[in-house]
């Protein structure tokens, strides 16, 4: 599948989908099947439906204009691009495409929160465990959950897991923008 998987909101997204082949070995391409593809988040009313042009070698161009996925809530979402031909369906592939919030503004700047979702939790169960152990509180609520002293040890699990997705997504976008994820590797020549 040629859906990109980082789009930034607000960007011209353009990729080529290559003719797939059916179960019974029929090429499917752009000279009798209809493509589409459809991006969803978990929001409800919260989707993308894009059809592709023909191309001359069998494959669709796709194009989702800057205005519609200027549209698009940063975060996980999912792709399917779809092959139709009259009663006929097909999935031509599926992926997973993570969204980047807009920069760009105009006027005054507002407060800008690049964290991921694990990172945000990461930092309130981290306050939670501070607010229960060193100020004495007696409860303290995250969102809709409310956590005890009773409840530390439930913290601190969930925290450790949170700093390993914390750290997997740190590595995972030192390795996209070029760098060294932190880990060695050893190799022995004999």
């Amino acid at each position: 599948m040629a859906v990109p998987s980082t789009i930034r909101a607000g960007d011209t997204i353009v990729w080529i989908e290559p003719p797939g082949v059916d179960g019974a070995g029929e090429v499917v391409d752009s000279s009798t099947w209809t493509a589409t593809a459809y991006l969803r988040f978990n929001k409800a009313a919260e989707g993308i439906t894009v059809t592709g042009a023909a191309r001359s070698d069998g494959g669709w161009d796709f194009t989702i204009s800057a205005t519609t996925s200027a549209t698009m809530d940063a975060g996980a979402w999912v792709a399917q691009v779809v092959a139709t031909q009259g009663a006929e369906r097909l999935t031509l592939a599926a992926s997973s495409v993570t969204v980047l919030a807009d920069l760009a503004y105009t006027g005054t700047p507002g407060a800008f929160d690049g964290r991921s979702a694990a990172e945000v939790e990461l930092a309130e169960v981290r306050a939670a465990i501070r607010a229960l152990i060193t100020k004495g509180a007696q409860s303290y609520a995250i969102g809709s959950r409310s956590y005890t002293a009773l409840d530390l040890g439930r913290l601190t699990a969930r925290e450790s897991q949170l700093r390993g997705i914390v750290a997997r997504e740190q590595a995972a976008a030192a390795l996209a923008n070029g760098r060294a994820d932190g880990r060695n590797v050893f190799v022995r020549f004999s």
